[in-house]
């Protein structure tokens, strides 16, 4: 008799035993999300776990957008972008994200995540290496697994770190082509890619760079423009994607780069082609922020005030918060119980809402609670959290 495939869900206890404790921190259910604070099971609790950074899902404009596409345009494509499913709203879109990033062509995708497959099943295969920072995104690893079923190898080098990364491609045989994949903002930790150092190693060594600016687009460099242009490299940069569901307020995903490369994406990535396309009213709410956060300026430096407040308040309280500079502020704690009672006591006794991120999120060890301000966070939101966390931290042991 052979194994039976249902043997890992009979030996999986961890989310039962958690519930069981009332340890269990995941997939809470949400009456209402209203930007800074929300409503979960009845309760009204002030929001510090979303990636809501510019306060745009309830945005009468993003909202109209997308009632808007509802009813000129229906519910769904019902198709791929190859076939039957590409809209004159796609390529509006793709047009605008185009000329706001600088870059020559854009191509729209249906989540974030389907872009570092994409990326990845398209232009790595046999004699190319993926050289992954230790810290991106789980879609980065995924992408990378599926391209080694092409003759593909992953090279992982320190987190961060140029000079890893330069002793990596020194490694490399001459034959084989790079793409150095990472995130623009991790989105654990908060801390920004230091491209100013690396993506010289990467141009030194003849080797192809793309940025997964998801957390960075509306946080940072000029007009919210995100990492890479912070550091004023979108010459120097091949591809940078990103995601819809942060500061765009919808869900969907989105790559730029030179037209020949988005070209023989579009017609080479299989986890593109045979994906439905999106649904009008995301693309129009994506189009709506994207206006909005060009005219409402005022919500990037507001958000960059709020985070700066927020960090410098945790740090006086004697939180490790660690290199973070951005709008994502980790609470580092270490120990998985200990950080998920954190969060159960934020919640339960001030009504605070975070994210535990354990492991495998972060490495072992490194469990953490990960915050995040929004431009729409008030003063009294932040001084509600302060107090909060001031309370939970000295009852823990933290502060």
């Amino acid at each position: 008799m052979s194994a039976d495939v249902w043997s890992k869900v009979t030996a999986f206890r961890a989310a039962a035993d958690g519930r069981a404790r009332g340890l269990y921190p995941f997939f809470r259910a949400f009456d209402v999300h209203e930007g800074p604070e929300a409503v979960i099971e009845g309760r009204r609790v002030t929001m510090f776990g979303s990636n809501n950074y510019l306060g745009l899902t309830t945005h009468p404009k993003v909202r109209e957008a997308a009632r808007e596409a509802v009813r000129r345009l229906g519910t769904s494509t019902t198709g791929s972008r190859l076939i039957n499913g590409t809209l004159r709203l796609h390529e509006e879109l793709e047009q605008r994200l185009a000329a706001f990033l600088g870059r020559p062509s854009a191509l729209v995708f249906t989540t974030g995540y389907q872009v570092n497959l994409a990326v990845c099943s398209a232009l790595l295969a046999e004699g190319n290496v993926a050289v992954v920072d230790r810290g991106v995104h789980a879609s980065i690893y995924d992408g990378v697994r599926l391209a080694t079923s092409s003759g593909a190898r992953m090279v992982r080098f320190g987190h961060n770190s140029a000079s890893s990364l330069h002793r990596h491609l020194s490694r490399l045989d001459d034959g084989e082509g790079a793409l150095v994949m990472m995130d623009g903002v991790f989105s654990a930790d908060g801390v920004v890619a230091r491209l100013d150092e690396i993506v010289p190693v990467i141009r030194a060594h003849r080797a192809r760079v793309m940025i997964d600016d998801a957390h960075g687009l509306g946080m940072l460099g000029p007009g919210g423009r995100g990492t890479v242009h912070h550091f004023g490299l979108e010459s120097e940069v091949d591809l940078i994607g990103g995601t819809f569901s942060k500061s765009l307020a919808s869900v969907g995903g989105y790559l730029v780069g030179d037209e020949a490369v988005i070209d023989y994406i579009r017609h080479n990535a299989s986890p593109f082609i045979f994906a439905a396309s999106g649904a009008p009213a995301t693309l129009a709410a994506a189009l709506a922020a994207l206006e909005v956060m060009q005219e409402e300026t005022w919500r990037i430096d507001r958000l960059r005030e709020n985070s700066e407040y927020m960090a410098r308040g945790l740090r006086l309280l004697g939180f490790d918060i660690g290199a973070t500079t951005t709008a994502i502020i980790p609470i580092l704690i270490g120990d998985e119980e200990r950080t998920v009672e954190v969060w159960r006591d934020l919640l339960e006794s001030h009504a605070i809402y975070t994210n535990p991120f354990l492991f495998s999120s972060v490495a072992a060890g490194g469990a953490l609670l990960r915050t995040s301000c929004m431009a729409t966070h008030e003063q009294g939101h932040l001084d509600r959290g302060l107090e909060a966390f001031e309370a939970v931290g000295r009852k823990h042991g933290l502060i």
